[in-house]
């Protein structure tokens, strides 16, 4: 059994991640945006580089940090503007670059870091401009990132096709049509192969 932090349980993916992982006999201790009580077993902003190594801190040694949150700021070409790229940038991209590295201390010997990253960086999404440009970003620090960590721990991201719990939410046409929307179930499977597993420096496409 290992002990996994999960960063961004109440969201869709973060939800069914938590009970793939608890089904699996894994230990979970949970961080989140949530104030609510008994959301998490810690709140954090995965942007403030303070606040992530409190949670850290606080958690103590893991086998595993799992990311199931980013924010971005999505705008069709005639809106998008540099502040948009900034802030996406910043809610998504270098936050998880920011937890991957912090974590690296406390990660026990092979262990392993998972990050969100999504289809929109391999396949055009109108508005999609910004997560393209984060999500590929990602992507790509996993590679990097592998590549220089020793031989017993591990990183991967996972990049998830639209959820078909998020049209449901929308209440209108598929925003990505001619793609069956996945259920947010498989994206969480597809956490626990990342965790459990002995891939590294690896992009799982999830749905596309």
């Amino acid at each position: 059994m290992s002990r996994v932090l999960i960063i961004g349980v109440t969201g869709t993916v973060g939800s069914a991640v938590r009970e793939v992982l608890a089904e699996a006999g894994h230990e979970l201790v949970t961080a989140d945006y949530s104030t609510t009580p008994g959301t998490a077993d810690h709140r954090i902003d995965i942007t403030d580089p303070a606040s992530v190594a409190a949670v850290l801190a606080a958690t103590g040694p893991v086998d595993a940090v799992a990311v199931t949150v980013g924010d971005l700021a999505l705008a069709a070409l005639p809106d998008l503007e540099l502040a948009h790229v900034h802030t996406s940038i910043a809610g998504k991209l270098t936050s998880q670059i920011d937890i991957a590295l912090q974590s690296l201390a406390t990660l026990r010997p092979g262990g392993s870091i998972t990050l969100v990253s999504g289809i929109m960086s391999r396949i055009p999404w109108r508005g999609g401009i910004t997560a393209a440009v984060v999500n590929g970003g990602l992507d790509a620090f996993v590679v990097a990132l592998a590549a220089e960590l020793d031989q017993d721990r591990r990183i991967n991201s996972i990049s998830p096709s639209i959820l078909l719990e998020s049209i449901d939410k929308i209440g209108g046409p598929n925003p990505l049509p001619g793609h069956t929307p996945i259920p947010a179930r498989l994206v969480a499977e597809t956490y626990l192969r990342s965790v459990a597993g002995i891939e590294t420096g690896k992009t799982f496409t999830v749905g596309f």
